[in-house]
């Protein structure tokens, strides 16, 4: 493995927390790593197995597990805040 991790959003255009040019610093303790599950089957399996494996690459010191109502509403306000205030980067997963 090259130790290059590429991160990828299918979102465009950017969302609310982040426009283009934005940096979030990192401190030096590690990379507080968020998750958003959608409620479909399987992705929480699905992100605990990036999780599990990105901890074997990257300084990761905290992971936040966070969890959507429904698969088809966007999630609540609070979640979206939390996420924001708490992690350096999230990963949303699907599954099925």
């Amino acid at each position: 493995m090259s130790g290059t991790v590429f991160l990828i959003s299918p979102e465009a255009p950017p969302h609310q927390f982040a426009g283009a040019g934005d940096k979030r610093k990192i401190k030096a303790g590690g990379i507080r790593l968020g998750t958003l599950d959608n409620t479909k089957g399987n992705a929480d399996h699905l992100l605990a197995f990036v999780v599990e494996n990105l901890q074997k690459v990257l300084n990761i010191s905290s992971v936040l597990v966070m969890r959507k109502n429904n698969p088809s509403t966007p999630a609540p306000a609070a979640v979206l805040d939390r996420l924001t205030a708490e992690c350096d980067f999230v990963i949303s997963a699907m599954g099925d």
